[in-house]
């Protein structure tokens, strides 16, 4: 049974005491709420991590980095291997998001090196996955997903998957304001869980969170996250306001 999750993307924002200000109420609202449906997890800058994960040893609440290298250690300036992250306490890492492959040359086979770092150091990498616009506008939004999951997870066992989240965002749909709707997100998110399905096996399918990130909002979460194949949510804006991750958060304690 795949676990349910509310994530959040903080990216390139908020300040040290602004971060850890919001990881301690999201800390003390993930312990004095009975959170049985949903785990928590948020992502937040590298500078941050460390001391995030000292203040959530013993909370309900998973702190998870951005990003890691593919390689384990050596002079690659401006890289974080996924030692020094297990070191911080990060035991969690975001691989192949859509601004990495955009900006920063993330290509599949860069991604697939990085989620092999990730699953030898035993960790939870949560893989993203999704289309352009134009690719959307022609059809082709199953081809570029197949694809990406073609790329970055050649080599790996049933077994290995199984301890993968896999977070679907249609490139189009991020910080624009613009959301794929109820039903486009439920028919890729039955489509990767078809692949995972076809590729390995319907228990590996079934174990693989598989989670919607596009503009999600306490408006719209409901709807997204009652469709029978999203597994729960990466939130970016949404997850930086207090009120707002909150309220995702109970909603996906109540939907998912």
């Amino acid at each position: 049974m795949a676990r349910k999750i509310v994530a959040g993307n903080w990216k390139m924002n908020l300040l040290p005491d602004e971060g850890y200000q919001l990881i301690e109420d999201l800390s003390n609202f993930c312990e004095g709420n009975k959170l049985d449906n949903v785990e928590v997890v948020v992502s937040p800058p590298f500078i941050h991590l460390a001391k995030a994960a000292e203040m959530t040893a013993h909370s309900k609440l998973t702190i998870s980095a951005q990003n890691c290298s593919d390689q384990l250690s050596g002079a690659y300036t401006g890289e974080v291997s996924v030692e020094m992250l297990k070191a911080a306490g990060v035991n969690w890492t975001l691989i192949g998001h859509s601004e990495r492959r955009e900006y920063y040359g993330d290509t599949d086979e860069f991604v697939n090196g990085k989620l092999k770092r990730t699953i030898e150091a035993e960790m939870t990498p949560v893989l993203c996955v999704g289309e352009v616009l134009e690719d959307r506008k022609a059809g082709k939004q199953e081809e570029v997903v197949a694809s990406q999951l073609k790329g970055a997870l050649a080599g790996f066992s049933a077994d290995e998957v199984k301890n993968m989240v896999i977070a679907y965002e249609p490139v189009w749909a991020i910080g624009t304001g613009e959301t794929a709707s109820p039903e486009q997100a439920q028919e890729v998110h039955a489509f990767i869980r078809k692949y995972l399905t076809q590729t390995y096996s319907a228990e590996v399918a079934n174990a693989v969170s598989i989670l919607y990130g596009g503009s999600v909002k306490p408006e719209n979460a409901k709807e997204i996250f009652g469709q029978p194949d999203v597994d729960g949510g990466l939130i970016g804006g949404a997850s930086l306001k207090y009120e707002q991750f909150v309220k995702l958060i109970e909603i996906g304690q109540e939907v998912l």
